[in-house]
């Protein structure tokens, strides 16, 4: 397979240091040639570590789309609502596209870059890593051989943990549905494809409940300040003080939660971005508004139902699942890399214990990486394409749409359009 070659578009935490670490990884199979974006010191601080010239750095998506086509395929890791406008110029122009999660927040931008995928015979690959791990893996394949009979049921959790919610849903970049997308979107559209690659099936019906109950003003401690450093007195008993999760909390650097504080992560610096940046405010007194726990009911076209549980209130970023089927039922830990497989019959139980990396969504990242780049290097499909991931976003769009009107939603019906 020939070396793929790839523009940036986006030097977020995922595009900048997650997914282009694999050409860092593996310069013989992939490289990033080209980047756009806005922040000079985030442009600057990347061209350098990928060796890109001068000439091919850009401040705009547009700069760079305008141009003749310069390499294979074009990563876009901006922010929610600014995906539509470069996965089209990008397909136009003739590149293979990996897009961040989610595509958009609106129907018809979805289902048109899902067209014009089709239309232009290109590669549009949504980031929903989960189907790459390990994990997930597994139990696809436990499935695909009636390990436990026909499916009937799902029942699926994602904990997201108190400090990761606090820093990207109530403090940082995903906190307000206006500014980006509905949290079942953009945290839990990983769940939805999850849920329809595992029923192997398309959705008939489906159903929400969820509020944002705990994060709001009505909830401050009295004469809680607007940023923790402003001498809170409760700080002690608060397990979001700030300070407390990015100096002492080892998620902070693990994760790469502190680079979006700032780009310098030591305790200097750290201090004085968290003494007026948005990552050092009190989460009862931010602009936040989408959900901090939520329920999705789900039922399928072959009639598997699956109920899906999104919490902000647990100690861990964690998965947990159960399938039940005609012949046995499957449970399963993510993070710990553990499966349990029961059969009726003979009552066996048979323990699985999968090599988990604690990294990059358990190892999905880069696994996800490795089959993009043989897809366009081979011109094969991979693990997930854009009308799966259209699919498992407008299921994520019809649960939002049931929660806010407090009915359940017909999916073809939700899905019909006059796009073109």
């Amino acid at each position: 397979m020939k070396q793929v070659t790839c523009i940036l578009i986006g030097v977020g935490l995922r595009g900048g240091y997650v997914y282009s670490q694999y050409a860092l990884d593996h310069p013989n199979e992939f490289k990033v040639v080209a980047v756009a974006e806005p922040d000079p010191e985030r442009r600057e601080a990347f061209s350098k570590k990928h060796n890109i010239p001068h000439g091919m750095q850009f401040e705009s998506y547009k700069e760079i789309l305008t141009r003749d086509k310069i390499a294979d395929c074009a990563m876009i890791c901006t922010q929610d609502r600014m995906h539509y406008e470069p996965v089209v110029m990008a397909l136009e122009k003739g590149y293979h596209v990996l897009c961040e999660k989610p595509m958009s927040p609106d129907k018809e931008e979805i289902i048109k870059m899902g067209m014009m995928a089709k239309q232009y015979d290109r590669i549009l690959s949504v980031c929903h890593v989960l189907r790459y791990s390990p994990f997930f893996s597994k139990i696809k394949s436990l499935l695909d051989e009636k390990k436990i009979g026909q499916l009937m049921t799902i029942q699926h959790i994602e904990e997201v943990g108190y400090w990761h919610h606090a820093h990207s849903f109530v403090r940082g970049n995903w906190r307000n549905e206006k500014e980006s997308s509905p949290m079942i979107l953009q945290k839990c559209c990983h769940d939805m494809d999850i849920l329809l690659w595992l029923a192997d099936s398309s959705c008939k019906k489906i159903n929400s409940f969820g509020r944002l109950t705990y994060f709001s003003e009505e909830n401050a401690p009295e004469g809680a300040p607007e940023y923790c450093m402003d001498g809170c007195s409760h700080r002690d008993e608060c397990p979001f003080y700030a300070p407390r999760f990015y100096l002492e909390h080892s998620k902070a650097v693990e994760d790469g939660l502190v680079y979006a504080v700032t780009d310098n992560a030591d305790s200097e610096h750290i201090l004085y971005a968290l003494k007026k940046g948005p990552y050092g405010r009190c989460v009862f007194h931010s602009d936040n508004t989408v959900v901090d726990h939520q329920t999705v009911e789900i039922e399928f076209e072959n009639q598997v139902t699956a109920s899906f549980l999104m919490t902000a209130f647990t100690n861990q970023c964690a998965r947990r699942i159960r399938l039940m089927g005609t012949k046995g039922e499957i449970k399963g830990d993510m993070e710990a890399g553990i499966i349990e497989v029961t059969e009726f019959v003979n009552g066996t139980n048979e323990v699985i214990k999968l090599h988990t990396p604690t990294k990059g969504h358990s190892g999905s990242d880069m696994s996800m990486m490795k089959d993009f780049v043989r897809m366009v290097g081979e011109g094969k499909k991979g693990k997930t394409n854009a009308d799966i991931s259209v699919e498992s976003h407008l299921m994520a769009l019809a649960a939002e749409e049931s929660r806010v009107n407090e009915a359940v939603v017909n999916f073809k019906q939700y899905t019909r359009t006059n796009v073109e």
